[in-house]
């Protein structure tokens, strides 16, 4: 074999080499670009468990809005847990995990504010207006804040700690009335199952737990109400384990389509 002969194999296997080497970086660069279009698609897909702290006069209308976030996000969970907003407040401070707190009262939303749990600025969502409970039929003909003042009746109130307990107490100021419950209770819906149960006459509570409960109980509206309406705030929490999924709940919630199923369980709008 010439000189000339073996420059020119070897040149040509520099070349192949080159091209093979080329190729291989071809591929992991489309690779690496495919790989981070799929990541960029996942990032955008709602997915995990979403665990929201809630009034328990939210209970029914947050329960519809979870059903459809799922629905609308498959692979995401919602978890809720209601009671009373200041019993709700404390285990927050007190370090229970959760994503999300809906509050109904500034007052209690401030309890987690003040230990700097909450991430941003709480804002209203909904109102809600005091209404009281009676007993399918009215059958004590109670017409007015003061009819419940009859000490023959067995009345209930929420705790002055919770807010509607606290709501109920200044429509009672306000009217200089004064009034002795048979019992104190934790939430709003422990005050009006103990009206469902006919453990009492009547229950102060708000006009969308009324409505909730159906024909179990009668609604009776007092104008003193409307000093004492509530303003409900959410708020992501600074601890929030899925903070992209527990926004977009929020977000549910403030839109339009949450809008119409709270103002149809009877809530005002902010």
């Amino acid at each position: 074999m010439t000189t000339t002969a073996r420059r020119s194999r070897r040149a040509l296997r520099t070349a192949g080499a080159g091209a093979a080497a080329l190729l291989v970086l071809s591929a992991c660069s489309s690779s690496d670009t495919d790989s981070s279009s799929s990541n960029s698609s996942a990032s955008g897909r709602l997915s995990g468990s979403v665990t929201v702290f809630a009034a328990a006069s939210l209970k029914e209308s947050f329960t519809t809005l979870g059903r459809r976030f799922e629905q609308a996000h498959p692979g995401t969970n919602v978890t809720f847990s209601f009671g009373g907003s200041d019993s709700l407040a404390a285990s927050i401070t007190g370090g229970a995990p959760a994503d999300v707190f809906a509050s109904a009262s500034p007052k209690t939303m401030k309890i987690v504010t003040d230990a700097q749990d909450a991430s941003g600025t709480p804002v209203t969502f909904v109102r809600n207006q005091l209404e009281i409970a009676t007993l399918p039929g009215n059958p004590d003909g109670i017409g007015s804040l003061k009819d419940l003042t009859d000490k023959d009746l067995k009345v209930v109130l929420c705790d002055k700690e919770v807010p509607c307990g606290a709501a109920a107490q200044k429509a009672l100021d306000a009217s200089g009335l004064e009034l002795t419950p048979v019992s104190y209770e934790q939430d709003v819906k422990s005050a009006l199952t103990k009206v469902e149960l006919k453990e009492a006459d009547a229950a102060v509570v708000y006009r969308t737990d009324v409505r909730a409960a159906g024909d179990k109980v009668e609604g009776v509206e007092f104008p003193e109400s409307a000093d004492a309406v509530n303003d409900y705030p959410i708020t992501l929490l600074k601890g929030a384990r899925n903070t992209a999924t527990a926004k977009a709940f929020i977000a549910l919630v403030r839109s339009a389509e949450g809008q119409r199923v709270l103002t149809g369980a009877g809530f005002l709008k902010p």
